[in-house]
């Protein structure tokens, strides 16, 4: 009798588990298949997505066209570049190498630099790693900046794509690329080849926010020479190696570009290969599968079981930074990442938190609502900067949320 009541038990739990086990699946298929449909309509050729709790990967995919040519599928492994959704990895570098004991966050970028930067205004006002991974070090991206940083991958048409239209930045010939190291003594030192004024704003080191990719990218080189270290090896080491982050590297040279979607200026015309010469700024390489590993540590790392970092660390990278006082033309949207800065992690006015990025043919976000304890990842690969395709792209969005919220539900569920 005994016996048979425990495999009574034993049944009716199993029966239990795999209820919820099926119903989770079964919701994916079900956002899956409206995504699938949502995906032959857009105005942009493929795009990617992710979504965690703070225990598990809820979702993950890939939809459309990675190759208009070959009709290639763009998938959950297809990989891309993420722009300035990079720029969070400075952030967790710069507190790992804290951690390691190489570097303090208030320290003066010039105990670490083989060279001075210093805002010619306020000569005495040293700029702080704390300054660089917040945007408010007085480093402003000039022209010099602006015109020389993007740079084609080979010479396939270059006159032809030298002229490609790309905004307010400029595509430069690749026999024009330069070290990272020596960019950023030519642009930011008063000796430099490319220095001008104009590369620091008039408020001192501290005073502003002012978004910065060449502060973001120094930081990264104050890395390199606190710890020794490339920066590029430095993350793969503490970060994507220990999150099983196997497709993802920092340019094109560091991954397989079979696997790379190409980028599109419309859903026919692909731009040029390209990559940059501040590459810490925007160009981590990565897939919706790889990024769902990292998005899911960062949501477990704010409720205090991240892997990464220590929750010490963690709790100043997810700290918000600045102050009113900080800002001149703060942004209040719900979804903006620049209400409030942490170490790299952009704040909206509701307290959640995340980061965008935009390049030639490309928009990502990463985005965590707090109360929800969700936190999503969204990249196209086709430019996106119009009034239909933020419909579109809003219409994916929401769908996530609300499937984000299903799963999430039946996550706790399966999970107990």
């Amino acid at each position: 009798m005994i016996i048979t009541l425990i495999g009574v038990v034993f049944t009716s739990c199993g029966t239990k588990e795999n209820k919820y086990e099926k119903a989770f699946t079964e919701t994916q298929q079900e956002l899956t298949k409206k995504l699938a449909a949502i995906s032959k309509t857009t105005n942009f050729n493929g795009f990617g997505v992710a979504s965690v709790n703070d225990r598990e990967v809820l979702y993950q995919n890939g939809f459309g066209i990675a190759n208009v040519e070959t009709n290639e599928k763009y998938t959950e492994h297809t990989i891309q570049n993420i722009a300035s959704v990079s720029k969070t990895f400075i952030g967790l570098a710069v507190l790992k190498a804290q951690e390691l004991g190489k570097l303090k966050l208030d320290d003066p970028v010039n105990l670490y630099l083989p060279f001075t930067v210093a805002n010619p205004a306020f000569k005495n006002v040293p700029i702080t790693i704390r300054h660089l991974v917040t945007h408010t070090s007085s480093i402003l991206d000039n022209e010099e900046y602006l015109y020389r940083a993007w740079i084609l991958f080979d010479t396939v048409n270059l006159e032809q794509n030298l002229k490609i239209d790309i905004g307010e930045c400029k595509f430069s010939a690749p026999s024009t690329e330069v070290p990272m190291e020596e960019f950023l003594k030519r642009v930011l030192t008063q000796d430099g080849k490319w220095f001008k004024p104009n590369c620091f704003a008039d408020k001192q080191p501290g005073a502003i926010f002012n978004y910065s990719n060449m502060g973001a990218t120094l930081a990264a080189l104050v890395i390199e020479k606190a710890t020794g270290q490339k920066f590029d090896a430095f993350t793969k080491k503490y970060i994507l190696d220990p999150l099983g982050m196997t497709s993802t590297g920092w340019g094109l040279r560091a991954i397989d570009l079979k696997k790379h979607t190409r980028l599109y200026i419309n859903k026919t015309t692909a731009y040029p290969f390209y990559t940059g010469v501040t590459y810490p700024d925007g160009s981590l390489i990565t897939s919706s599968s790889d990024m769902s590993k990292y998005i899911a540590e960062l949501m477990k790392a704010y409720f205090g079981h991240g892997t990464l970092l220590s929750k010490e660390s963690y709790q100043e990278y997810f700290k918000p930074q600045l102050s009113a006082a900080n800002f001149v033309d703060r942004s209040t949207s719900e979804y903006s990442d620049e209400y409030n800065m942490g170490i790299t992690m952009g704040f909206g006015s509701t307290g959640n938190f995340g980061h965008t990025g935009g390049d030639p043919g490309l928009f990502s976000v990463i985005w965590f609502d707090k109360e929800r304890r969700i936190g999503t990842y969204f990249i196209i690969n086709t430019d996106g900067d119009n009034k239909e395709s933020g419909k579109q792209q809003y219409e994916i969005r929401t769908l996530l949320d609300e499937y984000s919220d299903k799963l999430n539900a039946l996550s706790k569920l399966k999970n107990q």
